[in-house]
């Protein structure tokens, strides 16, 4: 199993038999290049241009847009409700979040979550060892929730996504904060950062201190 980066809340997900892509987006509107993948199963978290872009998969695949269980290819999917902010909806309407299961790793893609969870879907969750987190604030949690999803969830492995950066169009983008809010909101320096082309299953530490990971793309 390896996990790459493509920008703003898009992963590709690769295990032996399956490829999954989480939240494909417009390059047009997001500002960074994504190529048309081939995939398996596509995960979308909720219906905005920088996360719904199917005309990104060149192949016909599994796609999972609402709550519920699914499976193909020996990988198995969990999908929750929630909300895309912090008013149960009113402002920006819903929003799923994705447990990833696959070759015996669990991973929590949270897509443009807006709000702290609660105890019952923490419990409901459970073992996460790879958590893609929002830390951009503005359309989604802020680095201050973020933490506190971190602590509540205690996953081995924490990697940012949708925060601002010099890729992202500065005309729909702008008024997200930088990855760097959310590692001094951790209470880390630089030099506590891993940062990495890619993960795999090798960098999933047996032991339980949590490790942000900056991944590139």
């Amino acid at each position: 199993m390896d996990i790459k980066y493509l920008g703003h809340s898009c992963f590709l997900i690769k295990s032996k038999k399956t490829k999954i892509i989480t939240d494909p987006f417009d390059p047009k509107m997001v500002g960074i290049n994504l190529p048309r993948l081939e995939a398996d199963i596509v995960t979308i978290s909720h219906q905005h241009n920088d996360h719904n872009h199917l005309e990104r998969i060149k192949n016909q695949a599994l796609v999972i847009n609402l709550p519920g269980e699914y499976e193909k290819n020996e990988v198995f999917i969990t999908g929750y409700p929630t909300f895309h902010d912090n008013a149960q909806g009113k402002e920006r309407g819903e929003n799923v979040i994705f447990k990833i299961q696959v070759e015996g790793v669990n991973i929590l893609h949270c897509g443009d979550l807006g709000h702290n969870l609660s105890d019952d879907l923490l419990e409901q969750i459970s073992d996460i060892d790879i958590l893609l987190i929002p830390t951009g604030g503005y359309y989604t949690i802020g680095p201050e929730e973020a933490v506190q999803i971190v602590n509540a969830i205690e996953p081995k492995i924490i990697v940012p996504m949708h925060y601002n950066n010099d890729k992202l169009n500065p005309q729909v983008f702008a008024n997200l904060k930088p990855v760097k809010n959310f590692i001094e909101k951790m209470g880390l320096a630089d030099k506590d950062i891993n940062r990495k082309d890619k993960l795999t299953e090798k960098d999933i530490p047996d032991f339980s201190e949590k490790q942000v990971v900056i991944l590139s793309f």
